[in-house]
């Protein structure tokens, strides 16, 4: 694809492509971690980090019928955690920074998830794309959370070096309206997995590769 006056598409026009293509395909766009407050979404995401969602959305109707609040987790033993969520892996790892946020969660923030990145990313088991999901998601703050798929697609797509998921997360930020941050982030999560996943499309078979990607459109003329 070129635009109409026929000269190559620019990382812009191609990131503005995009964009189009997406409201298109995807004008509602849901969380596909299930969760009822900030706090219960901030868990989710935790226990998605090497795990896919599905598995996270079997694992937490258990944990959160244990406890839903970080009053009530703060008071459930780890092992309990633990045992409740090895199907995500990394349980006890995962479980200890549960049961250390809901604790701090309690004693500095009132048992209320802060909305506030440097304090998110302060408690135990939150890096800067958990921060980022739950300011996007659960506060509705402008943020473009960009984990490893985020990352494979905006590289595959030619909207960024693809050096590291910080400087796709920067380059992202610089092409897209910051409005469209929060939807554009669920839409390419969606997009990919049921197009443009890491096995089922090798740069060139979906609909967006054959019209982003360069090569391809050389070879269709």
């Amino acid at each position: 694809m070129t635009q109409s006056s026929g000269t190559p598409m620019t990382q812009q026009h191609r990131a503005d492509h995009l964009r189009r293509r997406l409201n298109e395909l995807y004008p509602e766009t849901l969380l596909p971690l299930a969760h009822r407050d900030a706090y219960t979404l901030l868990v989710a995401v935790l226990l998605s980090a090497q795990c896919t969602d599905v598995r996270v959305n079997q694992v937490t109707p258990a944990l959160f019928a244990l406890a839903n609040n970080p009053q009530d987790m703060m008071k459930v033993a780890v092992d309990a955690i633990q045992a409740i969520i090895r199907p995500c892996g990394l349980a006890l790892r995962k479980a200890a920074a549960i049961s250390a946020l809901s604790k701090i969660l309690v004693e500095q923030h009132g048992g209320l998830v802060p909305a506030d990145f440097a304090a998110l990313e302060a408690l135990p088991g939150v890096g800067h794309k958990t921060a980022s999901v739950v300011m996007s998601q659960a506060f509705g703050v402008p943020a473009f959370p960009v984990d490893t798929h985020i990352h494979r697609l905006a590289t595959r797509w030619q909207l960024t070096s693809g050096k590291n998921v910080g400087q796709t997360e920067r380059d992202l930020k610089r092409l897209f309206p910051r409005n469209s941050w929060n939807r554009l982030h669920l839409q390419i999560i969606h997009y990919g997995r049921q197009h443009c996943s890491a096995r089922g499309c090798d740069g060139t078979r979906c609909m967006l590769c054959r019209e982003l990607t360069p090569e391809c459109r050389i070879a269709e003329k």
